[in-house]
Protein backbone atom coordinates (compact mmCIF):
# COMPACT_ATOMS: atom_id res chain seq x y z
CA UNK A 1 0.00 0.00 0.00
CA UNK A 2 1.10 3.53 -0.87
CA UNK A 3 2.17 6.39 1.65
CA UNK A 4 -0.68 8.53 -0.01
CA UNK A 5 -3.29 5.57 0.46
CA UNK A 6 -2.04 4.76 3.95
CA UNK A 7 -2.43 8.79 4.94
CA UNK A 8 -5.29 8.61 3.54
CA UNK A 9 -6.73 5.69 5.80
CA UNK A 10 -4.96 7.26 8.74
CA UNK A 11 -6.37 10.69 8.69
CA UNK A 12 -9.55 8.93 7.38
CA UNK A 13 -9.85 7.36 10.73
CA UNK A 14 -8.63 10.06 12.68
CA UNK A 15 -11.57 12.28 11.38
CA UNK A 16 -14.12 9.21 12.30
CA UNK A 17 -12.79 9.30 15.88
CA UNK A 18 -13.07 13.58 15.81
CA UNK A 19 -16.98 13.28 14.54
CA UNK A 20 -17.63 10.45 17.29
CA UNK A 21 -16.48 13.15 19.88
CA UNK A 22 -17.79 15.80 18.04
CA UNK A 23 -14.45 17.74 18.54
CA UNK A 24 -15.29 20.66 16.25
CA UNK A 25 -11.33 22.04 16.19
CA UNK A 26 -9.70 18.76 15.42
CA UNK A 27 -11.97 17.89 12.48
CA UNK A 28 -11.28 21.53 10.89
CA UNK A 29 -7.75 20.77 11.36
CA UNK A 30 -8.00 16.50 10.13
CA UNK A 31 -10.34 18.57 7.04
CA UNK A 32 -6.99 20.39 6.32
CA UNK A 33 -5.08 17.29 6.56
CA UNK A 34 -7.62 14.98 4.55
CA UNK A 35 -7.61 17.28 1.53
CA UNK A 36 -4.07 17.60 1.20
CA UNK A 37 -3.67 13.70 1.37
CA UNK A 38 -6.04 13.34 -1.64
CA UNK A 39 -4.09 15.83 -3.31
CA UNK A 40 -1.12 13.39 -2.73
CA UNK A 41 -2.88 10.37 -3.47
CA UNK A 42 -3.89 12.05 -6.95
CA UNK A 43 -0.52 13.04 -8.04
CA UNK A 44 1.10 9.87 -6.99
CA UNK A 45 1.81 6.92 -9.04
CA UNK A 46 -0.40 4.16 -7.20
CA UNK A 47 0.24 1.06 -7.52
CA UNK A 48 -3.59 -0.36 -6.73
CA UNK A 49 -6.18 1.86 -7.67
CA UNK A 50 -9.09 -0.75 -6.59
CA UNK A 51 -7.18 -0.09 -2.76
CA UNK A 52 -7.53 4.23 -3.28
CA UNK A 53 -10.61 3.85 -5.07
CA UNK A 54 -11.65 1.87 -1.97
CA UNK A 55 -10.10 4.63 0.52
CA UNK A 56 -11.29 7.41 -1.20
CA UNK A 57 -14.92 5.85 -1.34
CA UNK A 58 -14.81 5.74 2.78
CA UNK A 59 -13.48 8.99 2.60
CA UNK A 60 -16.50 9.95 0.24
CA UNK A 61 -19.46 8.51 2.91
CA UNK A 62 -17.15 9.81 6.02
CA UNK A 63 -17.87 13.29 4.42
CA UNK A 64 -21.61 13.01 3.80
CA UNK A 65 -21.93 11.43 7.37
CA UNK A 66 -19.74 14.62 8.88
CA UNK A 67 -22.35 17.49 6.32
CA UNK A 68 -25.10 15.64 7.87
CA UNK A 69 -23.60 16.27 11.44
CA UNK A 70 -22.70 19.53 10.76
CA UNK A 71 -25.97 20.42 9.45
CA UNK A 72 -27.88 18.77 12.72
CA UNK A 73 -25.66 20.65 14.75
CA UNK A 74 -26.11 24.06 13.22
CA UNK A 75 -30.22 23.46 13.59
CA UNK A 76 -29.72 22.51 17.39
CA UNK A 77 -27.62 25.54 17.67
CA UNK A 78 -29.76 28.16 15.78
CA UNK A 79 -32.81 26.87 18.23
CA UNK A 80 -30.48 27.73 20.96
CA UNK A 81 -29.83 31.43 19.85
CA UNK A 82 -33.46 31.67 19.09
CA UNK A 83 -34.54 31.20 22.39
CA UNK A 84 -31.53 32.73 23.74
CA UNK A 85 -32.83 36.01 21.63
CA UNK A 86 -36.40 35.37 22.95
CA UNK A 87 -35.31 35.37 26.36
CA UNK A 88 -33.12 38.14 26.54
CA UNK A 89 -36.23 39.83 24.82
CA UNK A 90 -38.63 38.74 27.69
CA UNK A 91 -36.26 40.25 30.16
CA UNK A 92 -36.06 44.13 29.01
CA UNK A 93 -39.81 43.57 28.47
CA UNK A 94 -39.81 43.08 31.90
CA UNK A 95 -37.14 45.53 33.34
CA UNK A 96 -39.54 48.09 30.92
CA UNK A 97 -42.74 47.28 33.13
CA UNK A 98 -41.05 45.77 36.48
Amino acid sequence: MSSSVQLLEATGSALRDALAKQDWSAIGELDLQCRQAVDEAMVEAVRDEEVLRARMQELLDLYRELVTVCQVEQQRLAGELIQLNQSQQGAKVYQLFG
